[in-house]
């Protein structure tokens, strides 16, 4: 759902900071007055293209920011957390476009594409009545809107599981059965797998030949090391630790004959010369067993290099490399008994093939079913919405591949004549910007609660009509927001009237250049607003009392 949008030098608006709440938003207007620069926003929120000219007259740039919340909208937030632009759960998009014509996005304060936000904002805000920015034309999205009104979701999971298991079944027969390309890999396999169980080892052993490397590419600084630290524990100066601590035990063995509290610390210096004698012969048993042998350190060196060659090889950690030995060893036993696993994998996928038929036909049964109801019930709805006689038709095309395809067997057209007597057509080439919008209303309100889209936002979706067409239309409306946000520009007072809130927009002008206000309407301000569009200029008693009526009909 949209809950704010701010707007700043884009065409005539100077600055609006708009908050927006569920339910039916109307936004309406004088004639010229901008009513669809909220439209136009969104619409270059949602990467429209961009023209320098949408900049206002004496700035340098036009700023655009809409906040989403994204509780309903779960496709919408995975989307951010696979592209890494989650935020808490936060959604805001933000533009910048500047007078000479560049423009920069942001998707939560980060940096992104056209492409990025233009994707993100195919999941929040669906624009009905403008062409290029309406998932409705796109059959894709027909399928889907057509699965949603049958309740297909259990089926189609169903069918795009089967389908997938069976195409990742085909990928492993290919590689086992791949001919030249097989016996290439074996000889592969096999030369790693000779590399690796020379060199690899397991993670104890690795650790053992890194400490004996490093000890034997050290053993003469550990042999003098040792040596030194023997001299001066035990050589022959007179400073020597073993001598110094003689004398200082014989003092104090004489001393504590005086006072029998020097007993503990006499016990201390026999303690300390038991462990210094252990230590003296630790280490001169250390010096005498270092391992100066050059063969034995080229040995491991080796074995080292040649584990660090193969870790740049295979692209991995050194201590990763027995792991890669036991998984090329793995890939060599199944390619060598490629016969047997090719016979059970061809048995498991002929029977996912049988798995699929019957799922597959169980869809479209569902389908073509839906699709009669679907049908009809939008047609009834296009003849309440001023559009007697016209018909929509949901038609299923049946694909000639029998492979198992994850979205059926079938791809959908909405097929749509406006009028009496025209043949139907695809609804994506419906000209008029106000029969589209019809048509989706018609559409999202046969289908209402199963569009995934949080917002959806209607323009042009009055023109042409107006009394009781344009009562129906707005009531419709109101039907839809009721599960869904819906906007709606409008300059019919029956449409404006359904309203759960009301924008207006006016234009006025002062110090030679024109400014856009748009203000949210209490509901005096909204009387006077039906008023002005029942009436015209001049607001009589009669008009307000009329629009009172309206409004007090509508919130019934």
């Amino acid at each position: 759902m949209l809950t704010s949008l701010y707007v700043r030098h884009l065409a005539v608006v100077e600055e609006a900071d708009l908050a927006f709440g569920p339910g039916l938003t109307v936004v309406s207007g004088e004639t010229g007055a901008g009513k669809s620069l909220l439209v136009d926003a969104l619409m270059l929120l949602a990467g429209a293209r961009a023209d320098s000219g949408i900049v206002r007259a004496g700035s340098d740039r036009a700023e655009l920011a809409a906040e989403f919340d994204l509780a309903n909208l779960p496709e919408a937030h995975d989307w951010l957390k696979r592209e890494e632009l989650d935020e808490d759960g936060a959604c805001q998009l933000r533009r910048v476009i500047r007078a000479e014509g560049s423009s920069r996005a942001w998707i939560n304060g980060r940096p992104a594409t056209i492409g990025q936000i233009g994707e993100l904002a195919a999941l929040l805000v669906e624009i009905h009545g403008q062409h290029e920015h309406q998932a409705l034309l796109e059959r894709a999205h027909q399928l889907n809107l057509l699965d949603a009104y049958a309740e297909n979701e259990a089926r189609v999971a169903q069918v795009r599981d089967i389908a997938q298991q069976w195409r990742d079944l085909g990928a492993r027969i290919r590689k086992l059965a791949g001919g030249e390309d097989r016996e290439h890999r074996l000889e592969l396999l096999r030369h790693e797998l000779s590399e690796l169980e020379k060199w690899a080892l397991p993670a104890a052993e690795l650790t053992e030949l890194e400490s004996s490397h490093k000890r034997l590419a050290n053993a003469s600084k550990l042999t003098e090391g040792i040596t030194g630290v023997v001299d001066l524990l035990d050589g022959d100066s007179e400073f020597a630790l073993r001598s110094s601590l003689g004398r200082a035990h014989a003092e104090l063995s004489r001393l504590a004959t005086l006072d029998d509290r020097l007993a503990p610390m006499l016990e201390l210096l026999d303690n300390a010369q038991i462990q210094l004698n252990e230590a003296v012969d630790g280490m001169g048993r250390y010096a005498q067993d270092v391992d100066l042998d050059p063969e034995r350190y080229a040995e491991v060196d080796t074995h080292l290099t040649r584990l660090h060659e193969l870790s740049r090889k295979h692209r991995l950690p050194v201590a990763e490399l027995d792991a890669k030995r036991i998984a090329v060893q793995n890939e060599l036993t199944e390619l060598e008994n490629a016969g047997d696993a090719l016979e059970r994998l061809d048995a498991q996928r002929t029977q996912l093939q049988r798995d699929y038929d019957k799922a597959a036909e169980a869809l479209s049964k569902a389908r073509q079913t839906a699709a009669k109801r679907l049908g009809k019930e939008v047609s009834a709805l296009m003849g309440e919405l001023g559009m007697a006689g016209g018909v929509l038709q949901v038609t299923l095309e049946v694909s000639d591949n029998n492979d198992p395809d994850p979205q059926g067997r079938e791809r959908c057209e909405l097929l749509v004549s406006a009028n009496p007597g025209q043949p139907p057509r695809a609804l994506r080439k419906v000209a008029s910007g106000g029969e589209l919008a019809r048509i989706s209303l018609a559409i999202e309100v046969a289908t209402l609660g199963k569009d995934t889209i949080g917002c959806m936002v209607f323009d042009e979706v009055d023109t042409g009509i107006g009394g009781a067409v344009a009562e129906v239309v707005g009531q419709k409306l109101r039907a839809l927001g009721s599960r869904c946000q819906v906007l709606c520009v409008t300059h019919l007072p029956q449409v404006a009237a359904q309203g759960h809130a009301h924008l207006r927009v006016s234009k006025h002008a002062s110090g030679g250049s024109t400014h856009t206000r748009i203000e949210v309407l209490n509901t005096e301000g909204r009387r006077d607003e039906l008023a002005r569009m029942l009436g015209g200029v001049e607001i009589t008693r009669e008009t307000r009392a009329h629009a009172k009526k309206m409004l007090e009909q509508a919130q019934a």
